[in-house]
C-alpha cells in the first residue's frame, strides 16, 4: 500500500560555472513513496513552476538505469543510498516522513558545474574519443564461434562493459580519480580479440587523456567500486597499470619499427 511522505530538501542552486552557488531549502509534499527520486523532483518543479520559481535542473533520459546521466550526490554519496542503483532508479521507499535529504551536483575539477546538479562530463567523453574504440579494418562479421574467446576473459569484457559513464568514480573519489571509468573502458576491448591491433596505443593514449583532463590519480580508497551502480571491480584498475606497463615497455621497439616502415 502506498503512503505518502513530507519531506525537507536542502538543493544545490547554481545558476552558472562562474556563480558561486548555494544551498535552498525546499518542501516536499506529499510525496508517494511510489515514486522515483527524479519522479520527485519533478513534483518539486512542478511547484516551484506554479509559483513563478525557477525549477531545479537536472540531468536525465532513459530513466531506466541504463545512460547514466542522472548523476547526483544525495545525502553525501552518488546516486543515493541504494547499492547498485543510479539516482533515476532510486525509489522513495528508501526514505522515511519527515526526512531532510541534501542534494548536490558531481563535485569535480574535471567535472564543471553548469548550473544547479547538471555538470559537464564531456570529459569522459574525450577520454573514449582517445582511443576507446577499434578502428580496424575487421571485414564482415565472423562466424561467432570462428574467434573463440576463454569463458573467463569473456565474462570479463563483459563485467567492464556495463560502465555507462555516469561519473560516480569520480565523484566518490577523494582524489576526484576517473580510473575505474578508463580502466573499465580499456579493459573491455583489452580482453578481446578485436580490440588486440590497437592494444599498446589504446591503453597509452586513454590514460594521457585521462591525466591532461586533470582528473587525480587512484590511491586504492575503493570509493567509487562502493558507488558504482554495475558494479564494477577495482581490480580493472589494476589491470588498466597492467596494460600501461606493457605498452610503455614495448613503445619504443614499436616507434623504432614504423618509422623503418
Amino acid at each position: 500500500m502506498a503512503r505518502s511522505m513530507n519531506l525537507v530538501l536542502n538543493v544545490w542552486r547554481q545558476k552558472n560555472a562562474k556563480d558561486q552557488g548555494r544551498f535552498v531549502r525546499y518542501d516536499a509534499k506529499a510525496i508517494n513513496d511510489h515514486m522515483s527520486f527524479l519522479e520527485m523532483l519533478d513534483v518539486v518543479n512542478e511547484d516551484l513552476a506554479h509559483k513563478g520559481e525557477e525549477p531545479i535542473a537536472f540531468d536525465h533520459d532513459c530513466r531506466e538505469g541504463i545512460c547514466g546521466s542522472c548523476g547526483m550526490v544525495i545525502n553525501g554519496v552518488p546516486h543515493g543510498p541504494a547499492k547498485s542503483t543510479t539516482a533515476c532508479q532510486l525509489h522513495m521507499r528508501l526514505f522515511k516522513d519527515g526526512d531532510e535529504i541534501t542534494i548536490e551536483p558531481w563535485r569535480a575539477g574535471a567535472f564543471p558545474v553548469v548550473r544547479d546538479l547538471v555538470v559537464d562530463r564531456s570529459a569522459l567523453d574525450r577520454i573514449i574519443q582517445a582511443g576507446g574504440y577499434v578502428s580496424v579494418r575487421a571485414g564482415a562479421a565472423p562466424e561467432a564461434n570462428s574467434l573463440p574467446v576463454p569463458k573467463l576473459d569473456s565474462d570479463q569484457a563483459f563485467d567492464a562493459a556495463t560502465c555507462i559513464g555516469c561519473g560516480a568514480c569520480v565523484a566518490s573519489c577523494p582524489n576526484a580519480s576517473a580510473a575505474l571509468f578508463t580502466a573499465a573502458k580499456i579493459s573491455h576491448l583489452a580482453l578481446l580479440p578485436q580490440g588486440g591491433p590497437e592494444r599498446t596505443d589504446r591503453v597509452r593514449k586513454m590514460v594521457a587523456q585521462m591525466d591532461a583532463e586533470g582528473f587525480g590519480h587512484c590511491s586504492s580508497h575503493k570509493e567509487c567500486e562502493a558507488v558504482c551502480p554495475k558494479d564494477i571491480s577495482i581490480s580493472f584498475i589494476a589491470k588498466m597499470n597492467r596494460e600501461l606497463i606493457t605498452a610503455m615497455s614495448v613503445a619504443p621497439n614499436e616507434i623504432k619499427s614504423r618509422s623503418k616502415g
